[in-house]
């Protein structure tokens, strides 16, 4: 009789084998499968309307069935025609690791808890200060994405800050509101983290940016003087060394010397655009990123990792743990003195799993050499893009950057803007109806847009030649 949870050895060597079918499978062919499959909300739904299982099914129909109802209608992230948001796709390194390292069930909360996991943590975000010219001497955490690294970047900024105010032990109560500044392209995080830490989004300063979409330093300027004016405390400020919307990075320099100026913690939001700054060819447009208190990066972004692998970057480990360490009896271990470093005494997380061990296995695997031509590819797939559209009568380009996001209108030869518009703005949900490819829109200066990111190691110059056929097609079936 088995009182486990476990199989046999050979049924479950079976259940690998049909897994590993599955993937193979999965990523099979990609240039031939929709990138969207449309189904309306309730139909999704009612697939899993069921009660809760009182016995258990034979593990290979729950396999089946897996295949079938999510695989099988999963948007298609890993392949070549998924152009919205931010979507690398993966690798497959990074797919076998996470494999590996869910075998081994580490949890990197505590060194002793996962030893070899730890050090690999602690040598990856090294590897980030490095790669970024951050500097391969700081410190940092692994999170779950960008959002988690903002968070935990505003989180560090709020405690460091105000330490001498005991803001851990106080709290904001009968604190002088204190205020944050960022251009009106900063990511919709950096609002949900003000909220979360008790500052308010109220309290982020939204800058104006100039055309090129960075931030306007006159503007900002003015904003914080008026703040100081009306009796604020400017406390933070947050540099994009990417936007999402349009790829901008900006002045980081000249951010930096403000926050001095001022006597402000510099936060870099690098999560969408931080690790290009590795490629020779735009590295001078990061200058100044080197400067800064604190640094939020995506692994699963610009390292075609697989979902989560988010990291935050601060100048030594010390503040992070000044900022997030509390003690606890049953953590206590008594072994400190001999180097080991918790994580848990750095990060508001005490489980937390091994997600550097897949980023350790894609650098040790593909190297820096074979992921920095990969990057370089994809943004000049981006400029491709904006080639293309710019040659034909039937598109208008209407921004393009450093990095791999390209942002354009289909015209079909219209002139009213009121007409382009509404033809985009329907094209949108047209698109995902058809599958081909999926891409989503955004405003630019009051413009509904199309945007397409190209973050994906499985593109070339053919899907983006497909992309704009697609469009075409898609468009003539708009009434």
């Amino acid at each position: 009789m088995n009182n486990t949870l476990d199989f046999s050895p050979k049924q479950f060597e079976a259940l690998l084998n049909k897994t590993s079918d599955l993937v193979i499978n999965q990523l099979s062919n990609l240039e031939e499968k929709k990138a969207y499959h449309f189904f309306q909300q309730k139909e999704v739904e009612s697939w899993f309307d069921e009660p809760l299982p009182n016995e258990g099914m034979n593990p290979e129909d729950v396999i089946d069935l897996f295949k079938e109802l999510v695989m099988d209608t999963a948007t298609n992230n890993v392949g070549p025609y998924m152009y919205a948001y931010v979507m690398a796709g993966g690798s497959q390194m990074s797919l076998l690791a996470e494999k590996l390292t869910a075998t081994i069930n580490q949890n990197v909360g505590k060194w002793h808890l996962g030893p070899a996991v730890s050090e690999i943590e602690k040598r990856v975000v090294q590897w980030a200060g490095e790669l970024t010219t951050f500097g391969k001497n700081c410190g940092g955490v692994m999170v779950s994405g960008g959002s988690a690294a903002n968070l935990a970047g505003l989180t560090v900024a709020r405690n460091i800050f105000f330490e001498k105010e005991k803001i851990r032990e106080r709290g904001l109560f009968g604190m002088k509101p204190f205020t944050v500044y960022a251009s009106n392209e900063v990511h919709g995080c950096v609002d949900k983290s003000l909220e979360e830490l008790g500052i308010g989004s109220s309290h982020l300063r939204r800058v104006g940016v100039n055309p090129d979409f960075t931030i306007d330093l006159q503007a900002l300027r003015t904003a914080i003087e008026q703040d100081i004016a009306a009796g604020f405390t400017p406390f933070c400020l947050v540099g994009n060394a990417g936007t999402v919307n349009t790829g901008a990075i900006d002045d980081l320099t000249a951010l930096a010397a403000i926050a001095k100026e001022f006597g402000m913690w510099f936060h870099i939001d690098g999560a969408y655009g931080g690790l290009p700054a590795c490629l020779d060819s735009i590295q001078k447009e990061y200058k100044g990123i080197e400067l800064a208190d604190s640094l939020a990066l995506d692994f699963h972004k610009w390292m075609y990792q697989t979902f989560e692998a988010g990291c935050l970057l601060v100048r030594d480990f010390a503040i992070l743990q000044r900022t997030y360490y509390k003690q606890a009896s049953y953590l206590d271990t008594r072994l400190e003195e001999q180097g080991r470093t918790n994580f848990n005494e750095h990060y508001f997380q005490l489980t937390r799993n091994a997600k550097a061990v897949k980023v350790w296995m894609s650098l040790k695997t593909y190297g820096m050499k074979k992921l920095k031509a990969m990057i370089q590819k994809d943004i000049d797939l981006a400029h491709y893009l904006g080639e293309q559209v710019e040659k034909v009568h039937d598109f208008e380009l209407k921004s393009t950057s450093h990095l791999a996001v390209t942002c354009f209108r289909y015209t079909n030869g219209l002139t009213d803007e009121a007409a382009i518009d509404e033809l985009n703005r329907k094209l949108i949900p047209a698109l995902e109806k058809d599958g081909r490819v999926f891409i989503t829109g955004t405003t630019l200066h009051n413009q509904f847009v199309i945007r397409a990111c190209l973050i994906n190691h499985r593109m070339h110059e053919g899907t983006v030649d497909y992309l704009m056929k697609v469009i075409r097609e898609v468009a003539q079936t708009i009434q």
